[in-house]
């Protein structure tokens, strides 16, 4: 349930932090651990961590063994919400540890905020994409005409400072997936910028992202004040 509007005034600039080499999963989430506790004890700025993890199968809150198809790297429970998600080299992750207590209390306009960031970052490379009501992540019209998922979302939030975030496919091998049924929905693929024809580097993702990341605050200062579109 939305809160009242947040008051922005106080609010220190983000920090951001991209990674161009591989960072392992174990190690990510300790200091994604740690710095939500800094953030939400004032002792450190908020974050938007950039990065890639090597090959792992990461379990949310509500994974189902059945969907653990074959299980050939390792297999993490990640604390988040969502069921099993791959990450990998060539595919792009953003971490999110930001305050909501002071960019208003409401989880599920957070989640839609960063669908809105994505797809219109999607769109500066020329994909369209677009939410699917029922259907977790970001999707777009595949190279054989069918839906295909593009980005994934899964967040928590521990004392309304938020921790993981998001994902999106630029190259990786997407045979990865194939171990999982991902986010629980097996009657859809999964595709990628390179796929799609897009060669988008690590650095050229980072830097569109940015370009559009005062959309996305913009939309967290809004709700409040009602304005998280359905």
């Amino acid at each position: 349930m939305a809160s009242s509007a947040p008051d922005t005034s106080t609010i220190r600039p983000i920090e951001w932090r991209c990674e161009n080499a591989q960072v392992p999963y174990r190690r990510a989430l300790s200091e994604m651990e740690t710095r939500n506790a800094a953030v939400s004890a004032g002792e450190a700025d908020e974050l938007i961590w950039m990065l890639e993890h090597p090959p792992v199968y990461t379990a949310g809150t509500s994974a189902d063994i059945s969907e653990l198809v074959d299980p050939r790297f390792e297999v993490i429970e990640a604390g988040r919400g969502g069921r099993y998600t791959y990450h990998g080299p060539g595919q792009r992750v953003g971490y999110l540890m930001l305050d909501l207590n002071k960019r208003g209390k409401d989880v599920r306009c957070f989640v839609h905020s960063i669908e809105g960031w994505v797809i219109d970052t999607l769109a500066d490379f020329g994909v369209e994409a677009w939410r699917a009501e029922g259907r977790v992540g970001i999707w777009t019209q595949d190279i054989d005409g069918r839906e295909a998922k593009i980005g994934a979302i899964g967040v928590r939030v521990r004392r309304w400072v938020t921790m993981h975030g998001f994902s999106v496919n630029l190259d990786p091998d997407l045979s990865h997936f194939g171990g999982i049924v991902p986010c629980g929905i097996d009657e859809f693929g999964v595709t990628s910028l390179a796929k799609l024809g897009k060669a988008v580097t690590q650095d050229e993702w980072d830097e569109a992202l940015m370009a559009r990341s005062q959309e996305f605050l913009d939309a967290l200062a809004k709700t409040g004040r009602g304005a998280c579109a359905t």
